[in-house]
């Protein structure tokens, strides 16, 4: 395929988003900025346990980034690369952690130029105290963490969500 297929001016932010978290939104704010058109694709992985479904995370950074007029979210399956090939990119972002993300995604991305040379990978960290939020992390505090500390590191509307899906995995003990 030719270069000329894919367009400079359109970036794809891949991930899980489950669930989506401040430190994502601040990626998707800020990559939305530098490119005409952002598509965030949530993956879907089927081996993959998520506690929401991949139309709940659709709906979800629909609600988180309303905001942007220059956002599409779409669901996809597979490579990551692939996908951001198909939706015509040339602009693949990742948001990372720091400490944590660095040396995986480094070898993700020399694998990734291997097979499609034309995209590029733009890492970006989340600003200042986003930087370490994670979905995992999240997954983790939630039963134990309040609705104000949740909303910390998650969208208000995200943090209903996520408490009614924990209380449904774990109700709470009379």
């Amino acid at each position: 395929m030719s270069d000329k297929k894919y367009s400079p001016r359109i970036a794809v932010y891949p991930g899980s988003f489950d669930p989506i978290t401040l430190g994502h939104l601040n990626v998707m704010e800020r990559a939305s900025r530098l490119f005409d058109r952002l598509i965030v694709g949530v993956g879907v992985n089927v081996e993959k346990e998520t506690l929401f479904t991949p139309a709940e995370r659709v709906q979800m950074i629909h609600q988180a980034t309303a905001h942007l007029e220059n956002v599409d979210i779409r669901t996809f399956t597979g490579l990551a690369v692939a996908f951001v090939k198909r939706c015509g990119a040339r602009i693949m972002v990742r948001g990372v952690r720091p400490i944590t993300d660095i040396p995986a995604e480094l070898t993700m991305m020399m694998a990734n130029r291997r097979l499609a040379p034309e995209v590029e990978t733009l890492f970006m960290i989340a600003d200042g105290e986003l930087a370490h939020v994670s979905s995992s992390l999240i997954k983790q505090i939630a039963s134990v963490a309040g609705d104000e500390e949740l909303a910390k590191f998650l969208p208000r509307d995200v943090v209903h969500l996520l408490r009614e899906r924990i209380d449904k995995l774990h109700p709470p003990k009379s």
